[in-house]
């Protein structure tokens, strides 16, 4: 198949964040700003995936992910593969790792803890699916956090 003949056209230059679980897609979406992009932004969902099921994926024109935003995403969607773009071929490849330390990404759940009351960012310590708050060491489950607003 040509590249220029996809199911979703290909671009010139950007970011494609592939095997997003399909359930997934739009919180990925809005987690990493794209509504509110001037640039192009393809969305696709429930796209036959070996790996996932059924997977979204994103092509996003003319951007590139920084590290923050990188992290923001293996919150809601860890081992997503992101691919970087130049002149419509793959020059790289991500997978999406949850780093050690999540900060300012994630609510923490104790109403009593210190960054529900006070202006300051949180700080989780990552073990697998757990997340302990560095501050009151309330344990969370990573896939039932509520995310911090933007």
């Amino acid at each position: 198949m040509n590249k220029k003949e996809r199911l979703v056209a290909a671009i010139e230059q950007g970011t494609v964040i592939d095997h997003i679980p399909a359930a997934k897609t739009y919180q990925v979406a809005q987690l990493l700003g794209l509504f509110d992009l001037a640039t192009p932004v393809t969305i696709g969902i429930n796209y036959p995936s070996m790996k996932v099921g059924n997977k979204g994926i994103i092509k996003v024109s003319d951007k590139f992910f920084t590290d923050d935003e990188i992290s923001r995403l293996s919150v809601v969607a860890p081992k997503v593969i992101l691919n970087i773009i130049r002149d419509y071929e793959v020059v790289e490849k991500k997978t999406v790792e949850t780093p050690d330390e999540i900060k300012g990404i994630v609510k923490c759940n104790n109403p009593k803890c210190i960054t529900n009351n006070e202006p300051m960012p949180t700080h989780f310590h990552v073990s697998g699916s757990v997340l302990t708050c560095h501050y009151c060491e309330k344990e969370q489950d990573i896939s039932h956090v509520e995310l911090c607003e933007r």
